[in-house]
């Protein structure tokens, strides 16, 4: 069937200049939350609600079906219940399916290599990555028996649902770490910069000819959401490029910052990988030493922490683009206590730090399972007919 057939209303983007964020605004969800996930509406800009008035096609009441259709292309994300009432920008397209049941098998479809590969065919690519409506309303959907599309569902689903889990811990456990950050260091005078912590220097200035589709990974400013790095659309150098950035090598528990751009001041740890990762320039790496692990929770608390990061996002105007260096990144105040106090909560809270990385990790083998399963399912190669679910 074609897609268009199986939605309730007509597929469409969303508002197409929402404006700045204001007080008592809309959430409008952007592209760039969808691929870092909803978690949070909290997170979300806002947009006027006169503004949101004239996109009523577009209001979200949860459990809609939504895709990316500018610049990075074909992410989708089904809307929590609790995002109801937002909004979306022109780079997303709503797909409120008529069968709400069937909106995950739709997603997954589209997320498959038989979907991606639909809408990489279908891409206008003249000034960016582009897909319009029309292209998107005449996707073909297979629709097998009801029977086998629940099953599927129930598949993939319970894998989805043990990592949305799995980050809802590492939330709590954030949480859990900034509170006893709160009551153990922060309620003291700022006495201190960053600076006095630790070093942050900008990553290596990779030159354009080097960029490569396969390789090593390089972290770009795009690659950082909060807490979290989308390491699979990664930039690559060759592996001859290593020693040349050797000193912006990053392993398990180092911290990463974007300094430029609508990014900027997001911030994230370093996930396990046993591949070698290098940060670009207009990415900020704290120098923890050879056990970041040891260091990354008392940095990172003070990070969490709202008057930094409104000094980060206050330091990084007065340009067309945001924009903050390094040297501005250790010049922000901050509590720096004695020494002795420094360690202790860095050892109350390390285990905490690895608890997160280690159910990072459980989330990317949990993901590469899904995406393994995924093609084999969506074209039935895996008979689920015997199965009892």
């Amino acid at each position: 069937m074609k897609l268009r057939e199986l939605v309730n209303r007509k597929i469409g983007y969303g508002i197409v200049q929402p404006g700045s964020s204001c007080d008592g605004g809309i959430p409008v969800i952007k592209a760039g939350n969808i691929i870092a996930g909803l978690n949070d509406v909290s997170q979300l800009n806002t947009t006027d609600p006169e503004i949101d008035a004239k996109y009523k096609r577009t209001k979200l009441q949860g459990g809609e079906l939504v895709v990316t259709i500018v610049g990075s292309v074909g992410k989708t994300a089904i809307i929590p219940l609790d995002f109801a009432g937002c909004n979306l920008v022109r780079a997303t397209a709503l797909i409120d399916i008529v069968d709400k049941n069937d909106a995950l098998w739709i997603k997954y479809f589209i997320d498959s290599p038989a979907g991606q590969n639909y809408i990489d065919q279908n891409l206008n690519t003249t000034v960016q990555p582009t897909l319009n409506i029309k292209s998107l309303e005449e996707m073909d959907i297979p629709m097998p028996d009801k029977d086998t599309r629940d099953k599927v569902v129930q598949l993939l689903g319970g894998i989805d649902l043990k990592i949305r889990v799995n980050e809802k811990i590492n939330r709590n456990l954030m949480d859990q770490a900034v509170a006893i950050f709160g009551e153990m260091i922060w309620s003291q005078e700022k006495n201190g910069t960053i600076g006095d912590y630790c070093t942050v220097k900008s990553g290596f200035a990779f030159k354009s000819s080097w960029w490569t589709d396969k390789g090593v990974k390089v972290i770009k400013i795009g690659d950082i959401n909060q807490d979290n790095l989308n390491l699979n659309a990664c930039s690559c150098v060759d592996d001859d490029k290593v020693e040349k950035a050797s000193g912006f090598i990053v392993k398990a528990g180092d911290l990463v910052i974007a300094m430029t751009g609508a990014t900027i001041g997001k911030f994230a740890m370093i996930p396990e990988r046993k591949e070698t990762i290098l940060v670009n320039q207009r990415v900020g790496k704290f120098f923890l030493g050879e056990e970041p692990l040891k260091k990354v929770p008392f940095i990172y608390c003070t990070l969490k922490q709202d008057e930094v990061y409104s000094e980060v996002i206050g330091r990084g105007q007065g340009s067309a683009q945001p924009n903050i260096s390094a040297s501005d990144v250790m010049t922000i105040p901050c509590v720096i206590p004695v020494q002795d106090e420094i360690n202790k909560f860095n050892e109350i809270t390390e285990p905490i730090f690895t608890s997160i990385l280690k159910n990072q990790n459980e989330n990317k083998q949990l993901a590469n399972l899904r995406d393994s399963l995924l093609p084999k399912l969506m074209s039935g190669e895996l008979d689920v007919s015997n199965l009892d679910i």
